[in-house]
């Protein structure tokens, strides 16, 4: 029962924080620094590497939440609170020391709020980190007051009106904590199953192999940890489902609440449990929308912003329930200064669904109006971003349409893989990534948020709204919780939409990789050093052939006009064994292509080469490969061409490099055998030889540059310090974008090269 007249002072209580580095435990503790300065407050913090508790006290009061607080007291008194007020306990939840045994006040904030974790990991952060806590109060034999921060979506799935009070449900939190930590254990060993691990096998050769065996191993178990992760993820959202919870987050702060109650309450201490709903950013104190970070509801927000939701099965009626993180923080501090008595714990619902509704249609009429009036920038090209204009449709049917575009974008994708790797083949390649990734963005956040916006729940806030009218009222504007007063258009078009797409616009300088892939890019000034190597991959990068395009520039150029027809009708019928090949491994699909020079003599070859063969491989030589060459050996680098195929074939650019990597065939007798005297130089062999080069010839690789085309050569591209993607294939495209490295796009010019403008320069 809260008193009539309740206190808002904690005098010299001596607190206990937990969760001090999170948003709302870094507002409480600014709000005890601020306005309760006789307050002693330890301070649960876990250093991180080489900082320990104290510096990271230190940065952390330099964070924005503490700006107002440390110009108002000055330096002096900063540094006092940190040598004299705060004590940190160097720990975490999952390791909590011995506490002090003069607590007055413990605040536990602390928890996991991602919706969707793995269960095991739920479990520990919220369950047994209550756990561990209670048990370590309870050896202090202290008798503290215990502020529990947890959710007002502990009730679970269910509609109406839910009670300010004990949950009611049968579920043994015990139980479910033992069963969730074995549940790791229990995926680990499935995903170690020969059947399991062949699985992932085939899905990372059928994608890596063309980069060599270590490459495969590499995916395979990143895809066996991706696959346990996944797993984890799915047994806790079901479990939680099936109990009658929304999700892992729910379910575990139930728990957590069960814990308090059981091992606090239950055994004669006092306790106070704070349910907010969604906390978002501060709407008065320290400053109108401070936030840390993007919460709850806004990422939602700005996938809106950014165009990604044209729809969203939400129930317009619903009621999305928003709370500021400074109603909160008031909440947390009155609720501690005015307990009740042991074994009589009190619940307190920070929300507005009673007091206050914002349904969902007008939450939804708030964001489009605010992006119509400041609509976002179209990333890395100009223009801006129209929002749509959701109708409400209801689940099943956005959700068919979600299906139905994610065929549809896959089918999209199959065809453009089967194209050449042109420049706008490249650019909508890159645009219908975009899609796939916003395809992806809207089905993550139907799942995520359905809970949340087609909810039936309204939270009652009785106990909230009577602690907040016996707050005095010369304190209430300060201190108070007046939910009912809320101004939620002024809030959000005024105050929280500004903050967050403020964060979200210093986010997003750096230009999409749609827009790197489709945007040239001017050629930064090289350093003239001695010690850089660049390394130029030949096919489909200096020239945009292959070595299928050699043999049949070769055989053309040697074969009777008669015999060209049947060697083209052979080359045509074994194509999709050598494509078989190629997917599978790089290193067998050049063995098994060479093989096709067997009977030729080596003098003949030659003399192709020398003649019209050479005009040819310069009529498929990019002039942009050329100028890049010419431009790393003016800069001092050591040019390099790698090549898979065999060293005659090439000499017509030899002049180009300082040095040329090839393959060379066995010959007996003049004539070439088919087979090759050494493992070409490929993927991952590649990758070894550049390392080893590297270290021979003193050679810098973190300031070294290389350009390839191929997933192939992933490995030993992102062994340099300056990797470029030239005319990638689908693959290398992705990785590339991910990794933002340089994409550039070399063309073949209307006019070819001349035979001395290839020409070896003075060095």
């Amino acid at each position: 029962m809260t008193p009539k007249r309740a206190a808002t002072d904690l005098g010299r209580a001596h607190v206990f924080l937990t969760g001090g580095t999170g948003f709302v435990g870094q507002a409480i503790l600014e709000r005890l620094l601020a306005d309760h300065p006789e307050t002693t407050i330890s301070l649960l913090v876990r250093g991180k590497g080489s900082a320990g508790g104290a510096d990271r006290l230190r940065t952390l009061l330099r964070k924005p939440v503490f700006k107002a607080w440390r110009e108002k007291v000055g330096d002096a008194v900063v540094e006092k609170a940190v040598a004299e007020r705060i004590r940190i306990v160097d720990g975490s939840l999952s390791r909590v020391p011995e506490l002090p045994k003069d607590l007055d006040v413990v605040i536990h904030s602390a928890a996991s709020v991602s919706f969707d974790p793995p269960i095991d990991q739920a479990f520990d952060t919220n369950v047994g980190g209550a756990m561990n806590l209670y048990e370590a109060l309870l050896a202090t034999g202290g008798d503290p007051h215990v502020v529990h921060v947890s959710t007002c979506y502990v009730g679970g799935l269910r509609r109406g009106v839910q009670q300010e009070a004990s949950l009611v449900h049968n579920v043994d939190w015990r139980a479910e904590y033992a069963a969730a930590r074995s549940a790791r254990e229990e995926i680990e060993l499935v995903s170690r199953r020969p059947e399991t691990l062949r699985r992932f096998m085939d899905a990372a050769r059928e994608q890596h192999g063309k980069q060599g065996p270590q490459a495969v191993a590499k995916a395979t178990e990143a895809a066996r940890i991706e696959w346990v992760e996944a797993e984890l993820v799915d047994a806790g959202r079901a479990r939680a489902q099936s109990l009658g919870w929304t999700d892992v987050y729910t379910l575990t702060k139930a728990s957590a609440e069960r814990a308090a109650e059981e091992l606090w309450a239950q055994n004669g201490h006092r306790l106070s449990i704070v349910r907010p709903t969604i906390i978002e950013s501060a709407l008065h104190h320290p400053f109108p929308g401070w936030i840390d970070g993007f919460k709850v509801a806004d990422p939602l927000i700005i996938a809106y912003g950014r165009g990604q939701l044209p729809e969203f099965p939400g129930l317009p009626d619903s009621i999305l329930d928003l709370i500021p993180v400074d109603l909160v923080v008031n909440t947390v501090l009155a609720a501690a200064a005015n307990p009740e008595k042991p074994r009589e714990p009190q619940y307190f619902h920070v929300s507005s669904g009673a007091s206050n509704p914002l349904p969902f249609h007008r939450m939804f009429d708030n964001v489009n109006r605010y992006f119509l009036e400041h609509p976002m920038p179209k990333p890395g090209e100009p223009g801006e971003i129209r929002v749509p204009t959701w109708k409400f449709p209801g689940g099943r049917k956005v959700e068919r349409g979600l299906v139905r575009k994610e065929k549809a974008a896959a089918r999209g994708a199959a065809v453009l893989r089967l194209l050449p790797k042109t420049p706008a083949v490249r650019r909508n390649l890159a645009k219908l990534e975009t899609g796939v990734h916003d395809l992806g963005t809207l089905r993550n956040f139907t799942q995520l948020y359905r809970a949340y916006v087609q909810t039936e729940i309204i939270f009652d806030d009785t106990n909230t709204r009577a602690l907040n009218d016996a707050i005095p009222k010369t304190k209430r504007a300060d201190r108070g919780i007046d939910v009912p007063g809320i101004d939620w258009e002024d809030y959000l078009q005024n105050v929280h939409f500004p903050a967050i797409t403020g964060m979200t616009r210093a986010y997003s300088k750096r230009a999409s990789a749609a827009s790197a892939a489709a945007t040239p890019k001017k050629r930064p000034a090289l350093s003239e050093r001695k010690d850089v190597v660049a390394v130029f991959d030949l096919e489909g990068t200096v020239v945009d052939s292959t070595i299928v395009h050699q043999y049949l520039w070769v055989r053309s150029a040697g074969f009777r006009k008669a015999a060209w027809p049947a060697e083209f009708a052979r080359l045509v019928a074994a194509a999709p064994g050598y494509l078989r090949t190629d997917r599978r491994d790089r290193g067998e699909f050049i063995r098994a292509f060479l093989r096709r020079y067997q009977g030729m003599p080596v003098s003949r070859l030659e003399r192709i080469v020398q003649g019209g063969y050479g005009d040819t491989l310069l009529r498929h030589t990019s002039p942009d490969a050329i100028a890049a060459i010419k431009a790393h050996r003016e800069a001092g680098h050591r040019t390099v061409l790698v090549t898979g195929s065999i060293g005659t074939l090439v000499l017509p650019l030899a002049g180009l490099f300082d040095e040329v990597v090839a393959s060379d065939m066995h010959s007996r007798d003049g004539v070439l055998t088919g087979f090759l005297d050494r493992p070409p130089l490929v993927a991952e062999a590649r990758a070894a030889w550049l390392q080893r080069y590297a270290e021979q010839n003193g050679l810098d690789l973190a300031e070294s540059y290389g350009y390839g085309d191929s997933h192939a050569d992933l490995g030993w591209l992102e062994l340099l310090g300056h990797p470029h993607a030239v005319n990638p294939d689908t693959q290398l495209l992705r990785e590339a974008q991910r990794r933002h490295w340089r994409i550039d796009s070399w063309k073949r010019s209307a006019r070819s090269p001349k035979r001395d403008e290839i020409a070896a320069p003075a060095r």
